[in-house]
């Protein structure tokens, strides 16, 4: 170690809040210092953490929809095994672990949401339809490629210039656990003991079923009938891991997620049957032949509601980009200055303001998208040049302008809203490949690759921000994190890759017992835009409206939009365990014991979610 001095004991008073007039923020770890950051034992273990984490999200998000975030577990597990080990000052390194491994979850999110809907098109299309690891690894790794270099422009923005007015909760948890750990805090107990717990229960529920993983109305003659006649349904999974991941989402989001699906199930799907019961609706799809009345209610959210809910995703992106327009020309404006030879003089000679320089950015932007734009070439758009170029324009625009959105998203409630942003992708990238040419399952692929580089980019700039946050509070070199970032991403994307192609010959994602929602959604999405039947465009614009509705009031329409596509069973827990959030974290007069509350559920529902997966 290169520094014995005695460990900082916490965060300075300054950290939380926005700093007044001339006054500087110090991160624990001096800039005028070098620390111990990147060595073997950081590197393998954030290698470690990359392999073990990209497993286990992939699984759960196939299996319920949601991936959590990594870096908060990463974090605990960072501290227990430097203590352990008896690393004095550690914090540095324990930065790098977290930042390398926290690559799992980011790239695992814009892999499952994407590619899976390629294995669920090729039980429709097998002849035309092969994916191969390649496909899969590649499209992986280059998009988070692309996300790191097109965040880095960002980084001082988000997490310098906005510092106390963008209250980053992931990256808040995940900071205060290096810092107690640094403190000699035995933090890792309570998160081993709740993943054995968690564990141990979605194990036996899954392997044994003692009881079933999903409580429906239907357990009784009254439910069945009401979910027949009226359409009405309730479903709640049991499972540890939801719940889990509701107690860190917390209750208001929960809340907003949970009411979009109420809506969609309790007004909207028995609407639909009350409305068009004795219609049959396939304007859109042809092979539809039921009426409306006679559809169970999951086959009416199947082919007609989720539909309201993917146009309100889209456009709370829309919105999203309209009020981060003045962030996206602030960043390009600074890069531009930094490539003329302009750079901030007393940044630039601050270790912890030190990033890889604009030139490196430019030009792994440039190589990244060459590497892009010859893998569309050679196996995406089999040798057509005009679909390839047309390709590449598309990704590489809508990644560019996404990635503050899904900084922003991060940054403000800890969730990136990467699904929604990337279905708009599909919708757009179909409709334009279509309009030169390319359709049918050739087209379908096109567009879900595209789609998973877009995807896996946002989900990078996302979670990267954090990564970066978390550096910002306490002393790291921005430069290190964003070096090594790109090994978690090239480990991660291998790994994810394997992990898919072994869940499918395992279970099949059109088997239903991997539910993959929004690899579904993407699939629906698709499908009929290349076929030339169309889409629900009327469906999409009730969504967009309302979605525009709802940020006049101010209610966060993205939450809202999600829930309406999510299955309902997936997002009742998460209403428990908010409110098991906001029970532990109120009921105290003393603050900063419901503070200390609070971290401690946090560490709990972490062990449950990594447990159960």
């Amino acid at each position: 170690m290169k520094h014995e001095e005695e460990k900082p004991v916490g965060l300075p008073e300054n950290a939380f809040r926005e700093l007044k007039p001339e006054e500087e923020y110090q991160p624990l770890m001096s800039p005028h210092k070098n620390y111990a950051e990147v060595n073997l034992w950081s590197v393998l273990w954030g290698i470690g953490m990359a392999v073990l984490f990209s497993a286990a999200a992939a699984y759960l998000g196939l299996k319920v929809g949601q991936v959590f975030e990594a870096a908060i577990p990463i974090a605990i597990i960072a501290v227990g095994v430097s203590g352990a080990a008896k690393r004095k000052n550690a914090l540095g390194e324990n930065v790098i672990i977290q930042s390398i491994g926290a690559s799992s979850g980011v790239i695992v999110a814009g892999a499952i949401f994407t590619l899976p809907a390629l294995y669920i098109l090729q039980e429709t299309y097998p002849e035309e339809i092969t994916i191969t690891f390649t496909q899969v690894f590649i499209s992986s790794l280059l998009g988070g490629i692309l996300g790191i270099l097109f965040l880095i422009p960002f980084r001082k923005y988000f997490v310098k210039d906005m510092h106390g007015k963008y209250p980053f909760p992931e990256a808040t948890a995940t900071t205060q656990v290096l810092v107690s750990g640094e403190k000699g805090g035995n933090q890792a107990k309570p998160l081993l003991m709740a993943g054995i717990v968690g564990g141990l229960y979605d194990f036996i529920v899954a392997t044994f079923g003692w009881w079933n993983e999903n409580f429906t109305t239907r357990v009784c003659g009254f439910g069945e009938m009401l979910a027949d006649k009226a359409k009405l349904v309730f479903k709640v999974n049991t499972g540890a891991a939801v719940m889990g991941l509701g107690y860190i989402v917390g209750l208001k989001y929960a809340s907003i997620i949970c009411a979009g699906s109420l809506a969609v199930w309790w007004i909207i799907i028995p609407g639909m049957s009350l409305i068009w019961g004795d219609s049959v609706l396939n304007m859109w799809n042809p092979e539809i032949t039921a009426t409306v009345g006679s559809m169970l209610p999951e086959e009416i959210f199947k082919h007609y509601a989720k539909s309201i809910g993917i146009g309100g995703i889209a456009m709370a992106g829309v919105i999203g980009i309209i009020r981060s327009w003045g962030i996206i020309k602030g960043a390009v404006g600074l890069a531009a200055k930094e490539m003329k030879g302009k750079p901030v003089v007393d940044e630039e000679t601050t270790r912890t303001q030190r990033d890889l320089s604009m030139k490196i950015i430019a030009i792994g932007s440039l190589l990244t998208l060459v590497l892009i734009f010859l893998f569309f070439f050679f196996d995406v758009m089999q040798g057509n040049l005009l679909y390839t170029v047309v390709g590449i324009l598309l990704v590489a625009g809508i990644a560019f302008l996404f990635t503050t959105v899904a900084a922003n998203a991060i940054a403000i409630v800890g969730t990136n809203p990467v699904s929604g942003m990337t279905l708009m992708t599909l919708i757009l990238a179909s409709v334009v490949m279509v309009a030169v040419g390319l359709k049918g399952p050739g087209g379908m692929v096109a567009a879900l690759v595209m789609g998973g580089v877009v995807c896996t980019a946002l989900s990078m700039a996302g979670g990267f921000i954090t990564d970066l946050k978390i550096g910002y509070w306490l002393g790291s070199t921005p430069a290190k994190q964003q070096t090594w970032k790109f090994l978690g991403t090239l480990v991660s994307a291998a790994t994810v890759g394997g992990v898919m192609i072994i869940l499918n010959k395992t279970y099949g994602f059109t088997s239903g017992q991997l539910a993959a929602p929004q690899a579904n959604a993407m699939a629906a999405v698709i499908e009929p835009l290349m076929n030339g039947v169309g889409a629900p465009w009327l469906l999409y614009g009730v969504g967009a409206l309302l979605a525009i509705v709802l940020t006049f009031f101010k209610i966060p329409a993205l939450a809202f939009a999600l829930g309406m596509f999510i299955p309902l069973e997936l997002n009742v827990p998460l209403v428990v365990g908010g409110a098991i959030n906001w029970y532990v974290t109120t009921r105290s007069k003393d603050e900063s014991i419901n503070t200390a509350r609070g971290e401690k559920g946090t560490l709990l529902a972490s062990g449950f979610i990594a447990g159960g997966a």
